[in-house]
């Protein structure tokens, strides 16, 4: 798989019990965060009131790209 290097900017609290629990779990920080962007991605997936903004945001972006491709 390939990987792409993200910056990311978190409050101090928050990068302290981050890196605790990594540590905790004895994985990498990189690696815990990984881990709690797929359990957000995956909850957002199940979300029904995500898939229809995310619908009507594809239906914008479709719209706006015919009109730019006429």
């Amino acid at each position: 798989m390939a990987t792409k290097v993200l910056s990311l900017r978190l409050p101090e609290e928050i990068a302290t019990e981050i890196t605790a629990v990594a540590r905790a779990n004895g994985v990498s920080v990189s690696k815990a965060i990984r881990y709690a962007v797929e359990d957000y991605v995956a909850a957002q997936r199940a979300d029904k009131a995500f898939k229809s903004r995310l619908k009507k945001r594809l239906e914008e972006d479709r719209e706006l790209l015919e009109r730019l491709a006429e």
